[in-house]
C-alpha cells in the first residue's frame, strides 16, 4: 500500500471519529478502528501510529463542519458498520502506537474456560494493533504451584491457538524483586513490620500507623539484611500507601513475606517471597505493558500497584477490569477440581464436567467456538453467564460441514427380521455426508439381523419401524419386550407408505461386522452399544455426526472405538 492510500484511510477514519465525537478525534480509536476494518494493514501498526498522530492533530485543528464536509466528500459515516465492536471487542484506549499485553497464569492447574476470556482477548488485541504479547507464568506462591501445570499451561494456550512472542516464568525472576524491594526501601516508600499480623489489623482498620511504619530507613535495610534468617510470620516487608485510604485492603500491604515450602523449580534456594502485587507490578513495568486486562475482581490490586508506580515515578498502565465470567453446570474453580480429582470424584482434568480448556476440547469443542465466544462477550464491565446452548450453536456451525454420518445404536437391542425377501439382503450405501456426495459414501451390509436402540424397539406399538434407507419392519403384539432377542416380521420397502403412516425413521447397525462403541456423555456416564462397519476407519480425534444421537469427537480405537460426546 502506498503512503498516500494509507493517508487516506487515516484521514478518513480520523473524521469519522471527530464527528461522532463533538470535534475531537482521539488517536487510540482511530488506530483500533483502522487495523478492525483494514486487516492488510495491522503488520505496518508502526506506520499507521505515525500517521494517525500528525493526521488527527491537523483533522482536530479544522472547525466541526469543515470537517462533516470533508467526510461527506469521502462517502460519510458508512464504513462505521465494519466495526468489530458489534462483536462485543471494543476499541482499547488510549493506545499509542503498538501495544505490550500479557498472560499471567498462576500454575495451579491447567486453564479452564475463564482463563480463555483473558488469552483470547490480550491476543486479539495484539492482532488490532500490532505489538507483543507475552505469557508469564506467576509461580513466587509455592505452596499453590502444580510442577505439571507449567507444561499443560503451554499445551492449553498452544490448542487455544495463543501465539506468545516471549515468555517469562517469575521463579526466575526474584533476584530483580529484592533488588526493587531494596530500592523501595531506600526511597523511604517501604518498611519491615514485626507487628503481630492481628495487631496490625487492627491498627490498620482504626487509620492508625504501625510502630514499625516510623523506623529510619537504615533500621529497614539492616532488617531487610537479616529478612532471610527470620522465621515465617516473624515479619513482612510493607509499601507505605495512604493510612487514611477508605479501603483498608489497600493500607500499606504486603510486597514481601517468608514461605517456607520447597518450590518445584528452585527447591529450597529461596525463602523470601514476593507478593502477587509487587512481582505483578516491577513485571508490567519492565515488560513495558502498555494496557493490563483483569478482573474486575482485581480493581483493589489495581489500586494497590498504582502506589508502587508513582513511589518508583513509573508511567502506569491502563488497567481494564472485565466482569466475571459464569458458565452454567461447570466447575470452574481449580481448587475443587484438584479435590474433585484427588477423590475420585473427576477422572481427571479432562473429565466431560469440567470447564478445563482440556476438557472441552476432549469433547470435540473447536478453539474457533471459544474465541468467537470470548470477542462476542469482550472486555465489559458487566458480568456474563455462558450457557452450554450457546457454546454449541457457536461449535455446531464449525463442525457440521466436516463431520461424516454413522449409524451408532446405543443400549442396543438385538433384531431378526422375519420373512425378509432375499432380493431385499445386500449393501446400503449411504452419503458419508448428505451435502457433499462427492465425499463418498458409506457401506453397511443388510442381512435382516440388526441392532436398534431399546427406545426405538419400544416405541413402535402396532405400527411400522422405518429403517433408514432400507426397509418398513413391524413387531408382532407380545413379541416387543425389553431384554434379549426381538422378531420383526418384514412389512415393506416403500418409503412413502412409511412417511404415510408416520413411522419413525431409525438409524440402526447390522449384527454383522458391527463395532463395539461406547460414548461419553457430559455427565462422565456412558453410552455403550454398536457403530457401523464403516467407522473402522476413523482416527483419533476425527469429529463425527452420529445419526439422531449426536456429535461426537473419536478419543480411542482398536477393537472398541470410545467416543466423547460434543452435543446434539
Amino acid at each position: 500500500m502506498s503512503g498516500n492510500d494509507l493517508e487516506e484511510i487515516v484521514y478518513k477514519n480520523a473524521l469519522i471519529n471527530a464527528v461522532k465525537h463533538k470535534g475531537k478525534a482521539h488517536p487510540g480509536s482511530v488506530i483500533g478502528s483502522i487495523m478492525s476494518s483494514h486487516a492488510e494493514l495491522r503488520s505496518h501498526a508502526k506506520e499507521v501510529g505515525s500517521a494517525a498522530g500528525k493526521i488527527v492533530a491537523k483533522v482536530n485543528a479544522m472547525d466541526p463542519e469543515l470537517q462533516k464536509s470533508e467526510l461527506e466528500k469521502l462517502g460519510g459515516l458508512k464504513e462505521e458498520k465494519k466495526k468489530v465492536e458489534e462483536k462485543g471487542l471494543s476499541d482499547l484506549p488510549d493506545v499509542e502506537g503498538e501495544v505490550v499485553l500479557r498472560f499471567a497464569p498462576n500454575p495451579s492447574g491447567p486453564l479452564h474456560i475463564g482463563h480463555a476470556r483473558a488469552a483470547v482477548l490480550n491476543s486479539e488485541y495484539v492482532k488490532r494493533y500490532g505489538g507483543k504479547l507475552i505469557l508469564r507464568i506467576e509461580d513466587t506462591d509455592p505452596r499453590r504451584v502444580d510442577p505439571e501445570a507449567y507444561q499443560t499451561i503451554e499445551e492449553d494456550l498452544k490448542w487455544l491457538g495463543f501465539n506468545w512472542d516471549e515468555k517469562f516464568i517469575q521463579s526466575d525472576r526474584m533476584e530483580i524483586y529484592y533488588k526493587y524491594a531494596e530500592e523501595l526501601i531506600k526511597l523511604g516508600q517501604a518498611y519491615m513490620c514485626t507487628c503481630n499480623g492481628a495487631d496490625f489489623k487492627k491498627l490498620k482498620d482504626e487509620s492508625k500507623p504501625c510502630p514499625c511504619r516510623n523506623l529510619s530507613v537504615e533500621e529497614n535495610l539492616e532488617l531487610w539484611k537479616k529478612f532471610g534468617q527470620m522465621d515465617e510470620g516473624d515479619a513482612v516487608l510493607r509499601v507505605k500507601t495512604d493510612i487514611n485510604h477508605k479501603n483498608p485492603a489497600i493500607r500499606d500491604w504486603v510486597a514481601m513475606r517468608i514461605v517456607d515450602e520447597e518450590h518445584p523449580r528452585t527447591g529450597n534456594k529461596y525463602r523470601i517471597y514476593p507478593m502477587m502485587n509487587f512481582s505483578v507490578a516491577v513485571d508490567d513495568h519492565l515488560m513495558g505493558m502498555t494496557h493490563v486486562l483483569r478482573g474486575k475482581d482485581h480493581l483493589a490490586n489495581s489500586e494497590k500497584q498504582k502506589y508502587l508506580y508513582r513511589h518508583f515515578g513509573w508511567k502506569i498502565p491502563v488497567f481494564i477490569h472485565y466482569g466475571r465470567l459464569k458458565m452454567d453446570d461447570v466447575a470452574l474453580s481449580t481448587s475443587k477440581a484438584r479435590a474433585g480429582i484427588e477423590d475420585g470424584t473427576y477422572t481427571g482434568w479432562d473429565d466431560p464436567r469440567l470447564g478445563t480448556i482440556r476438557a472441552i476440547a476432549r469433547r470435540g469443542i473447536k478453539r474457533g467456538a471459544l474465541y468467537e465466544l470470548m470477542v462476542e462477550i469482550g472486555s465489559k464491565m458487566a458480568d456474563a453467564t455462558v450457557s452450554w446452548k450457546k457454546v454449541y450453536g457457536l461449535n455446531r456451525s464449525i463442525i457440521e460441514d466436516s463431520s461424516d454420518r454413522y449409524f451408532f445404536v446405543g443400549k442396543p437391542v438385538k433384531v431378526q427380521i422375519a420373512n425378509l425377501p432375499e432380493e431385499e439382503e445386500g449393501t446400503i450405501k449411504r452419503h458419508l455426508h448428505p451435502n457433499f456426495p462427492e465425499r463418498g459414501d458409506r457401506e453397511i451390509p443388510f442381512t435382516g439381523k440388526v441392532y436398534l436402540t431399546l427406545d426405538d424397539v419400544s416405541r413402535t406399538g402396532k405400527g411400522i419401524l422405518r429403517l433408514m434407507d432400507a426397509v418398513n419392519i413391524r413387531f408382532k403384539e407380545g413379541s416387543c419386550k425389553c431384554c434379549g432377542e426381538k422378531i420383526a416380521v418384514y412389512h415393506s420397502s416403500n418409503l412413502e407408505e412409511a412417511r404415510e403412516a408416520g413411522a419413525h425413521i431409525v438409524q440402526w447397525v447390522p449384527v454383522a461386522k458391527s463395532i463395539v462403541a461406547d460414548v461419553v456423555m457430559p455427565d462422565a456416564s456412558v453410552v455403550s452399544g454398536f457403530i457401523e462397519p464403516a467407522a473402522s476407519k476413523l482416527k483419533v480425534d476425527d469429529i463425527v455426526q452420529l445419526e439422531r444421537f449426536g456429535f461426537a469427537r473419536v478419543d480411542e480405537v482398536g477393537d472398541k472405538i470410545r467416543f466423547y460426546f460434543t452435543h446434539k
